[in-house]
């Protein structure tokens, strides 16, 4: 059995490895920016975590750890750019970079590229991984409502604010 360690080690290889690039160069250029401010990745390598104490060998899992990656980056894009953050990870938000329209877009882009991955499993399996992935993306949008919604509110209960980050953060975890 594989430690987190080296998982993670598997997993930053493997989407190093993957070519983020294509016409217009515009729309592409911030799938590898974002990609390139970091992260821990725990969603995925819980993904390839799972993956191997269930079937044994986690890189089968690979392309939708991958897909689990690329989402998360594209809900950060919109995420980003509905909270008008300036920074991720201590560097300018993909909106502030390139624009917000371009970040909007190469998010859109990105998500479609999240579900080219995620469909690289078997035949069988495809469904049941859409319609998680689906269920999962409804949730977080939930959840990114409420948090909306939440910056106008003059009294939030606690309860209420995490059921708004287990939808808009919990969920994610739980799908991968």
């Amino acid at each position: 059995m594989r430690t987190i360690k080296d998982l993670h080690s598997i997993f930053n290889n493997a989407l190093q490895e993957q070519q983020f690039s294509g016409y217009p160069r515009e729309l592409y250029e911030p799938f590898t920016y974002i990609l390139s401010l970091g992260g821990k990745h725990m969603r995925p390598v819980m993904l390839l975590h799972a993956c191997e104490l269930f079937c044994g060998d986690p890189i089968r899992a690979m392309p939708q750890a991958i897909a689990i990656e690329l989402f998360h980056n594209f809900s950060l894009i919109h995420d980003d750019i509905m909270d008008c953050a300036p920074l991720r990870r201590g560097l300018p938000a993909v909106h502030e970079k390139y624009n917000s329209t371009v970040a909007l877009l190469s998010g859109d882009a990105m998500l479609i590229t999240a579900y080219k991955y995620l469909v690289r499993a078997d035949h069988q399996m495809v469904t049941h991984l859409i319609d998680l992935f689906n269920d999962c993306a409804i949730r977080i949008c939930e959840g990114q409502q409420l948090d909306m919604n939440f910056e106008k509110s003059e009294i939030l209960e606690i309860e209420d604010y995490m059921g708004m980050v287990e939808l808009k953060t919990a969920y994610l975890f739980a799908t991968a």
